[in-house]
């Protein structure tokens, strides 16, 4: 479980972003469950601990600025998270993550 203090940090945290590498015959978005699975990890590595649940109900376009909204699962709490694109690069996509200050 990701402590109260450890989730209030994380906006101050998160200034680097999560670099995933697709091919789906043409760059066009990152797959839910791969934007997830992957933005879970780099949470992981930036508080040492795994939320209990990350999930994103739709791709992340591969634009530039393109956003999405994803929710972060932990202690039995949720929280929004913002998960923006921030430079593609043929199949290269890299995205950053904003974990809201207050729960939903």
């Amino acid at each position: 479980m990701i402590s109260g203090a450890a989730l209030g940090a994380l906006p101050l945290l998160l200034s680097t972003g999560c670099s995933f590498n697709f091919s789906i015959g043409g760059p066009s978005a990152v797959d839910a469950e791969q934007v997830a699975e992957r933005s879970s990890e780099m949470l992981a590595e930036q508080v040492g601990q795994t939320p209990d649940d990350f999930t994103c109900p739709q791709g992340l376009p591969a634009e530039v600025s393109a956003e999405i909204r994803c929710t972060l699962m932990d202690g039995g709490v949720n929280y929004g998270v913002t998960v923006t694109t921030t430079s593609v690069d043929g199949t290269n996509v890299q995205w950053n993550i904003q974990v809201d200050e207050q729960p939903m």
